[in-house]
């Protein structure tokens, strides 16, 4: 129960409230849209109350549910543009060619064009793309400083991004390599199992990325913007790929998950952390199809790999093995 009160016309006082979850509809553009929304009634008599907050979350909601109908950016990523390469809303709507006002709208809720859409997602998941637009329009910001000041934070980025990232695209390139046919989904759950694993057997994340429990589980998000393309289509890599790169242990997990996970469809993998702690505890209250972008703690993975590599008795990482057999058999 909430300390709040709000007016409850049958009571005719104001009151206190209860707070639940429910399945709701709603309509957009002539269609309909379902999602989890959340009710207020009165502690007092019971009847459904008007609450700003609920409202506001409802509508939130029912947007959200929108967004992934139609493949529309997210607004959470949307708001972590700006603060990502250092630059203020309108110039930012200035440097693409957009109305002054355009991306403020954006930002407070406003439902972007699918092709501007598909702009913000590559500018979020690509620094490189980003510092294209950056020097191509560099002419339409008002100010030096604005450039300048962007171009800084773009250019850290980037440089961050050779360091920190290269082992997640190092097994990105060893993935496609070595498996014939991966897809996007496919791809997400290897990278978390070898994420899991390698800190079940070494006691370090090989990764320093974070992946969040999406709908058909843990995601990496920079990565799916990368493939999404694909959709349920095979990724393509390289036909030579040097795996000396990686160290001998981090070979064998990545080589135990090709062997042992990777023989598995995407949506077998899907269904494998659909069962697992990391991405039920995560996703929590949320109903079976609504989105998020909330982050599956690394100790999270790291304790339940850990405790998976226990009950299995798991001496080497090709031990794996018995592990996607008694998941597969279970689903």
């Amino acid at each position: 129960m909430s300390e709040k009160k709000v007016f409850c016309e049958k009571c005719r006082d104001d009151v206190g409230y209860i707070v639940s979850e429910k399945q709701l509809e709603g309509n957009i553009k002539g269609e309909k849209y379902s999602y989890m929304g959340k009710e207020a009634h009165c502690a007092q008599c019971g009847s459904e109350i008007y609450v700003d907050e609920i409202n506001d979350y409802n509508l939130k909601a029912l947007y959200d549910s929108y967004r992934i109908r139609n493949d529309i950016v997210p607004l959470e990523v949307i708001l972590k543009i700006p603060e990502k390469y250092a630059i203020g809303k309108r110039p930012l709507s200035l440097l693409l060619g957009w109305g002054e006002q355009t991306f403020s709208r954006y930002c407070d809720g406003d439902m972007p064009t699918k092709q501007y859409s598909d702009i913000l997602k590559r500018i979020y998941a690509e620094p490189d793309f980003y510092a294209e637009l950056l020097e191509k329009n560099k002419g339409n910001l008002k100010t030096e400083a604005a450039y300048e000041k962007s171009k800084r934070a773009v250019n850290a980025l980037m440089k961050t991004e050779i360091s920190s990232n290269k082992k997640i695209d190092l097994a990105i390139e060893y993935l496609l390599n070595q498996c014939e046919d991966i897809t996007p989904l496919a791809l997400q759950k290897a990278l978390y199992y070898i994420q899991g694993f390698y800190y079940a057997f070494y006691n370090t994340f090989i990764f320093s990325e974070e992946c969040e429990a999406w709908v058909h589980g843990p995601v990496y998000r920079d990565i799916y913007f990368r493939y999404r393309d694909y959709k349920f289509d095979p990724i393509k890599g390289k036909d030579e790929f040097d795996s000396t790169v990686f160290s001998s242990s981090e070979k064998a997990i990545l080589d135990s998950v090709i062997k042992n996970i990777c023989c598995y469809s995407g949506k077998v993998l899907e269904r494998f952390t659909h069962s697992e702690q990391p991405w039920l505890t995560t996703r929590g209250e949320l109903s079976e199809g609504a989105s998020s972008v909330r982050t599956i703690q690394k100790e999270q993975i790291g304790n339940y790999f850990s405790a998976v590599k226990e009950k299995y008795n798991m001496i080497t990482p090709n031990d794996i093995k018995e592990y996607t057999q008694t998941m597969f058999e279970q689903i």
